[in-house]
């Protein structure tokens, strides 16, 4: 008798394993802490691996992936149904041997280790920017405590902070404006760590093949055509451009029985950081592009005269998300559509 599937629910430093052998019978069920693992799954021969797409999870499947075993991630939403009565590491860990077996399970590709240091750049930009937003809202609060109202947006904060640092100026009392220094220095140094994020991005955008060829698309820049990158490691996972949109939470959430289709707003599942890049890109083409778009696309131009602008903006990210899917998996480059003629 020998093992042939293994569930591992991992943590921080507590480990559970739940191992099969081929008929599904358990042959072991054992608790290891961090240090064990490696040589536990060192000593097994080669088998089924799975575990549950969370934190840590990629750098553990890369980790079995080279001890010679099959490794699998799956969402934790598609693992939780085969949970029996209560929650613990134990039925975890069961859970995730008999899911990752299921015919019709649906899997994450294993992300490398460059893919993830590039979405690591991504995230701490995207904190980064989130902190700014936070800083410039709060010194144009506490100003307009003292009667000063500053125009919004981030390319007025030159003013705001010619304001503070104007000594002359008796409106804002000498403790605040101490205050407000150290805060508005705080946003320098944000803008700056921001702009060094941005140049690496860029950097690494045009070091890489498919990230240049999706920057081509309109609406889609080095930021997001670096995110889609690094973040989709297998588009072929995808079974068709629609999947690729719901997946990334495009498309209506659906609620049909009986044969009638029922359809609701927009889902916003799966990946949110993929799903705001896209539909601010879409504005953007909406806001710049907008009569030469309309001018090309009958269906957009359709879409404007009976919709609302963000509506419009969210159905060109989803038409945006399925050109990308396209694109990706055909190893195509993009192609301008023909303006038509006017009538």
């Amino acid at each position: 008798m020998q093992i042939t599937t293994v569930g591992l629910d991992i943590a921080k430093h507590v480990f559970q394993v739940h191992g099969v052998d081929a008929h599904g019978h358990p042959l072991i069920k054992r608790r290891l802490r961090r240090t064990e693992v490696l040589r536990f799954f060192g000593e097994l021969p080669p088998c089924l691996v799975g575990l549950e797409a969370c934190a840590t999870a990629h750098y553990w499947a890369r980790e079995l992936t080279a001890l010679g075993h099959q490794v699998r991630l799956m969402p934790p939403q598609y693992v939780r149904p085969f949970v029996k009565r209560n929650k613990n590491d134990a039925a975890d860990a069961e859970a995730i041997c008999e899911a990752v077996t299921r015919p019709t399970m649906r899997f994450v590709p294993i992300k490398s280790a460059e893919q993830q240091s590039v979405l690591m750049l991504h995230r701490a930009r995207d904190l980064l920017v989130r902190q700014q937003t936070m800083t410039v809202n709060a010194l144009r609060a506490h100003l307009a405590e003292f009667g000063i109202i500053a125009a919004q947006g981030i390319q007025n904060m030159s003013k705001v902070i010619a304001i503070i640092g104007d000594a002359a100026d008796q409106r804002i009392p000498d403790l605040a404006r101490e205050t407000l220094m150290s805060m508005a220095a705080h946003y320098e140094e944000l803008k700056r760590q921001i702009s060094a994020f941005e140049k690496k991005i860029v950097q690494w955008h045009r070091s890489n093949e498919m990230s240049r060829r999706l920057a081509t698309i309109p609406g889609v820049g080095p930021i997001t055509a670096s995110a889609l990158v690094a973040t989709i490691a297998d588009p072929g996972l995808f079974g068709s451009a629609r999947q690729f949109a719901a997946w990334v939470g495009l498309v209506p959430r659906q609620h049909s029985t009986g044969g009638k289709e029922r359809l609701g707003a927009i889902s916003k599942r799966g990946n949110p950081y993929l799903r705001r890049l896209l539909v601010i890109g879409a504005q953007s083409v909406l806001r710049w592009g907008l009569a030469r778009l309309a001018k090309a696309s009958p269906w957009l131009q359709g879409l404007l005269a009976r919709r609302p602008l963000n509506v419009v903006a969210t159905a060109l990210a989803n038409k945006m998300a399925r050109i990308i899917w396209a694109m990706m998996t055909r190893n195509e480059s993009y192609r301008t559509p023909v303006i038509v003629a006017a009538a």
